[in-house]
């Protein structure tokens, strides 16, 4: 097809095997959409496309995405708003016409259905990282890493120190998203036991701003199709973890004497942790 139909906030690109959807950059541009840039939608991916009438004199194009096909839709497990679905394209209602013609033509190309048996589109591109309300996660591509937060972070967090996650060693990825009550993000490596999210070294969690979709959903979905695919991250250089800044150890070193003194740290652990965190100066 080689066409390009033009919407709101993005612009689908009809080729031959694929649809490439390049979404607008500005204010008014929902926040995720703005973050993804570009994504390549192969059509071995998707199972169907719907037209209708959208609100204020729009239609709305969507193609539909099969199970399993697109790591951050599994991710996002149905909590995306209705404005950030990124296979969305709203169109003034005088073009209903030629997104009909669309439509049709894209429809007649798909030929797969059902869930895939594999992510057929591309993650979020690593490294990436966010900072959620107990702390800062980062993703390298081969390891996920959580440093917590003095200010955020709960004791028994504190008390496990910062955590460090391969990806061999994960079985998925739990995100609420942070619109709701308890939003959070949560590695699962298939024996955990029910845990708060505050109270889980496992977990970052999300709420005064801290852990926004746009940041945080990419992340997830960059995980999970690092964990589903296994060796498929092992082309990601290794990178060097950098030395602590001194200020920043004494920090944790002074905070970790306040929970000791409050009786929340033995005085083994509080040893133990002291030691650790010197060690990394």
């Amino acid at each position: 097809m080689g066409d390009v139909l033009a919407g709101f906030h993005a612009a689908w690109e009809f080729e031959s095997d694929s649809v490439l959807i390049r979404y607008e950059r500005g204010l008014r541009t929902p926040k995720l959409l703005s973050a993804l840039g570009e994504r390549r939608i192969p059509l071995s991916a998707l199972s169907g496309v719907t037209l209708t009438p959208g609100k204020r004199g729009t239609v709305v194009l969507r193609a539909e995405p099969r199970p399993g096909a697109d790591p951050l839709m599994e991710a996002a497990d149905g909590q995306l708003k209705e404005g950030s679905d990124p296979y969305r394209l709203v169109l003034p209602a005088e073009r209903a016409t030629l997104a009909e013609y669309y439509a049709d033509e894209l429809k007649s190309q798909l030929t797969a259905s059902g869930p895939a048996e594999r992510f057929l589109v591309d993650a979020p591109e690593t490294p990436l990282s966010f900072k959620a309300y107990d702390g800062k996660a980062s993703f390298d591509g081969r390891t996920v890493r959580f440093r917590w937060f003095w200010t955020g972070a709960s004791s028994a967090k504190w008390k496990a120190g910062d955590q460090s996650f391969a990806v061999s060693e994960l079985s998925g990825v739990e995100w609420r998203s942070p619109e709701v009550f308890e939003g959070h993000l949560r590695l699962v490596n298939g024996h955990d036991s029910p845990v708060q999210p505050d109270q889980d070294p496992a977990t970052v969690v999300f709420g005064l701003g801290y852990g926004p979709v746009h940041e945080s959903l990419p992340f997830a979905a960059a995980v999970l199709a690092a964990v589903r695919g296994r060796g498929a991250s092992a082309a990601v250089p290794a990178t060097t973890v950098p030395r602590r800044d001194p200020a920043d150890i004494a920090d944790r070193i002074r905070h970790l004497g306040e929970l000791h003194q409050a009786g929340l740290v033995t005085d083994e652990e509080f040893s133990v942790k002291k030691a650790e965190l010197l060690a990394e100066l």
